[in-house]
């Protein structure tokens, strides 16, 4: 491949990435499905890819995320149960990128609140998925946010709980002082516990990172002061 060809496939990447972050920080749905169908689609044309089935992991990842935020627990589990499979496939093709692993976990996180009896199942298969990835990675902020959203979502009874939600998210915060989704889901978790004047202060700080996140702005207006 010659180096217009290399700098071409860069800024398709490039501008599907940021289309993609765009989509779900405006809860864009329909731009989400567009997008999760095309990469869909060549992951299917493409089973010995790994790369392929990772963007549709991703991107479905992402769909799921916003299924959970306008609480259609159905799209949710679906789409996330759609993106475990591309991620396994990733995975079983380079068992050595802690990427693949973690949003392989992520995507079984994504799977138990919006149905919170495949806890027993998906709960154990993210927490295994995201050990991974920080066996390979160990500063990998996003392999501890997502370890912190499984916690979050998984009930103390099942080994979650948003005590253990919290540390992860200061973790991944340290790794990553600019993650505006970390500093989001500490916001959430603090709020849980009932911390509401810091969880606002997180909140805030996840929107000077990222000012177009919509539900980091709803997060915040429901936040109580105190």
């Amino acid at each position: 491949m010659n180096l217009a060809a290399v700098l071409l496939l860069f800024a398709g990447t490039l501008t599907g990435s940021n289309e993609l972050e765009s989509a779900r920080n405006h809860q864009d749905r329909g731009t989400l499905e567009k997008i999760v169908a095309d990469l869909g689609a060549k992951a299917d044309q493409s089973p010995g890819a790994a790369e392929a089935q990772y963007r549709f992991a991703v991107a479905a990842s992402y769909l799921a995320e916003v299924g959970l935020e306008l609480r259609d627990k159905d799209l949710a589990e679906r789409i996330a149960e759609n993106g475990i499979r591309s991620a396994e496939r990733a995975v079983a093709l380079k068992p050595g990128n802690a990427e693949y692993h973690r949003v392989l976990g992520t995507l079984c996180g994504q799977v138990i609140p919006a149905n919170i009896l495949s806890g027993f199942t998906y709960g154990k298969r993210a927490r295994d998925s995201i050990s991974r990835a920080l066996e390979l990675d160990s500063k990998s902020s996003k392999a501890y946010l997502a370890r912190g959203i499984g916690n979050y979502y998984l009930p103390p009874a099942f080994g979650g709980g948003p005590d253990k939600a919290i540390a992860d998210f200061r973790k991944a915060i340290e790794l990553d002082s600019k993650s505006a989704d970390a500093y989001l889901w500490l916001g959430l978790g603090l709020r849980k516990t009932r911390q509401n004047g810091e969880a606002r202060k997180a909140f805030e700080k996840s929107l000077e990172l990222n000012p177009d996140r919509v539900w980091a702005k709803v997060q915040l207006e429901k936040t109580p002061a105190q």
